[in-house]
Formats: C-alpha cells, structure tokens, sequence
C-alpha cells in the first residue's frame, strides 16, 4: 500500500498524525487477528521553491515519530529530530524496514505549513 499526504503542520513540536498501520485483520490459524505492517519506504519532499542566492529560503525542519497504539506522540518515540531539508529537495527513507502493528502511527512534525509531502510505502508482514 502506498500512501501519500501533504504535511499541515506548522511546528516541528507539534506534529500531525500521517499513517496508521492497518487495522483490518487477517485470517492465522482459522482467527482473526490484527495485521502487522512494514514499512518499506518513507519518502519526504520538500515542495517548497528553491532561491539560487539563498539555500535558507523554504528550508523546512522535519520531526517524525512512531507511536504505539494508543499512545501519543513524545520526545522518547522520536526517529528522526529536525532533519533539515532545503527547498525542492527530497529524502528518502529505504534501507531499514520499520514493522508496525495494528494501530500504530507515524506522526510529523515540520516547521512549516503545506512544504513536505510525504509518501510511506507499506507491505503486509
């Protein structure tokens, strides 16, 4: 499944919630249990307009979280803490899988509004 969303969130402290890991069961052993999803690949663009005479113009500061379900978004689920990506540049996130469990999230922050989209690609396990 793929999935892509554009940020809203204004302050990297504050972040919004991006995806949450399936909560559609799967049959294992004649029961219904919750699926557990991989993540394969996360995928940050900063649509913002580059300026050729100052990199700084557009610069976005990311924060990204995984949160157990049930759970809320804290200094101690923090995977990435304020990745800089300058204006029309894009980070990929492709070497290590992340497995989620039903319910669980991955929450951004950016500092600003509407500049990173970001696209999570994710495989039943």
């Amino acid at each position: 499944m793929i999935t892509s969303t554009l940020v809203t969130s204004s302050s990297v402290s504050t972040p919004q919630k991006i995806f949450t890991s399936s909560t559609t069961g799967a049959v294992i052993g004649g029961a219904v249990t919750g699926q557990t999803n991989a993540i394969t690949t996360m995928v940050l663009c900063n649509t913002g307009a580059p300026d050729p005479t100052d990199e700084s113009v557009n610069t976005v500061n990311v924060n990204i979280h995984l949160v157990k379900s049930g759970g809320s978004y804290s200094a101690a689920n923090t995977i990435v803490s304020n990745l800089t990506i300058p204006a029309g540049e894009t980070v990929f996130f492709s070497d290590e899988k992340i497995i989620l469990d039903s319910g669980d999230e991955v929450w951004v922050g950016t500092s600003t509004a509407s500049l990173v989209a970001m696209t999570i690609s994710t495989l039943p396990v």
